[in-house]
């Protein structure tokens, strides 16, 4: 459970509050997380009852799970990270907590956002996939956004393509088509998902991501126009 302090209107309620918010944490049974936001430990365990998930969520108004955080609550992620991605209209200054990171990512789009039976806000699974490609390179890493596509058994092509023309960059594009060629069968993409994208490319040249332009096994893909990796797929058990 977690609890949010709220400023009283009159004076005398506000005072109450003040010394009721001051005491809170002597009572042995909730822990501060943030200024005016606490959560409840257990009497049984002495552990922290809501998840880190469940704290994300609660933040600011509005926050939820973005990127590689969303794709570990979907149970799809290779390892679980020690910082939590959060995303949201209001930006929040990082902080620790129980040895969490929590760390606000500015959003590029406001829509794909669903709250879930536990009352853990996240991404839809086709945002978190374009979020994660479109941020890969200061996120996961190339290897472990494939090991997290990889265990994806399904994606919506109607909401990724939608998704892409809200995104509107072409290398998202490029990006996007080429690596879930790989994944084409395991998330049940049409060809005509791979069309679609490949019309929206243009003719720019560009590279999968930034270091590669240092790699000694690199090559040119022409359907996609992006300089990548000889063996993509070696990547993810790097």
């Amino acid at each position: 459970m977690l609890h949010k302090n709220r400023p009283r209107k009159n004076n005398r309620q506000h005072k109450h509050h003040r010394l009721h918010t001051k005491n809170i944490p002597k009572k042995g049974y909730i822990k501060q997380i943030k200024r005016n936001l606490y959560a409840t430990i257990s009497l049984e365990t002495d552990e922290i009852i809501p998840t880190r998930y469940k704290i994300a969520s609660t933040i600011t108004n509005g926050t939820y799970l973005s990127h590689h955080t969303a794709f570990e609550y979907y149970g799809c992620a290779n390892q679980v990270f020690n910082t939590t991605y959060v995303s949201g209209k209001t930006r929040f200054t990082p902080f620790e907590f129980d040895d969490i990171n929590y760390k606000y990512i500015y959003p590029r789009l406001t829509v794909g956002i669903v709250e879930n039976t536990d009352g853990v806000r996240t991404t839809d699974m086709e945002r978190t996939i374009l979020d994660s490609i479109n941020d890969f390179e200061k996120i996961t890493g190339i290897g472990e956004l494939l090991r997290c596509l990889e265990l994806i058994p399904y994606a919506n092509e109607n909401k990724l393509l939608h998704y892409l023309k809200l995104y509107n960059k072409q290398i998202l594009y490029q990006k996007t088509g080429y690596i879930l060629s790989y994944f084409k069968d395991t998330l049940r993409l049409s060809d005509k998902f791979f069309e679609k994208c490949k019309q929206a490319i243009g003719k720019s040249t560009r590279y999968l991501y930034i270091g590669i332009a240092t790699e000694n096994k690199v090559m040119f893909d022409k359907y996609w126009q992006l300089f990548v990796p000889k063996n993509l797929i070696s990547k993810e058990k790097n």
